[in-house]
């Protein structure tokens, strides 16, 4: 294969070409335009101007870095926020859930769970429910997404019964993730 590559500067819309022929062996041969025979040269010096002696140099290696830690610090917030919403998004659904299984306990036994038989009796037959036709759910009552207990009451202060996380702070109140999560 040959090649011709521009090689200096362009003077007046002018350029000096070359022809590089390259051999099998990734070995080249350059020669001018003239005519004249060149020499044989290694494929790490094929191009003008370039050579290669196998390594990046401490200011590439550098510029690289820089680079890498401003794409980390744009992405790395929008990430960890996409998380944070993620699970208030679970832990929502997670009550919707359960409101469903405490609807259908409801339906088999005439009432809601007392706040003391709590979500449990969901999966395991409370000691005086005759008409329990359960279990509600198919695994046992997850945690919320941050790994406490859901609560429950029965009656509710906002409807007929409260389901609620803490969020992931673990304290009543809060705002933004830390704000509660509830079916009222």
């Amino acid at each position: 294969m040959n090649y011709r590559l521009p090689v200096g500067i362009q003077q007046a819309g002018h350029f000096s070409w070359r022809t590089f022929f390259v051999f099998t062996d990734g070995a080249t041969f350059s020669s001018s335009g003239s005519g004249r025979p060149g020499k044989r040269v290694p494929a790490s010096f094929a191009t003008p101007g370039h050579r290669r002696n196998g390594g990046f140099t401490l200011l590439e290696l550098l510029v690289v870095l820089v680079i890498l830690g401003l794409l980390a610090g744009y992405v790395a917030p929008k990430y960890f926020a996409q998380i944070g919403k993620s699970e208030v998004k679970t832990a929502k659904a997670q009550i919707v859930a359960l409101e469903k299984a405490l609807d259908q306990y409801r339906i088999d036994t005439g009432h809601y769970p007392t706040t003391e038989q709590g979500l449990a009796a969901l999966n395991a037959k409370p000691a005086d429910e005759a008409q329990w036709d359960g279990p509600y759910l198919k695994k046992a009552v997850p945690n919320d997404p941050w790994g406490k207990p859901y609560q429950y009451k029965n009656p509710g202060e906002h409807s007929e019964v409260d389901i609620f996380s803490f969020g992931r702070d673990g304290v009543s109140g809060g705002s933004g993730q830390d704000a509660d999560v509830t079916n009222w």
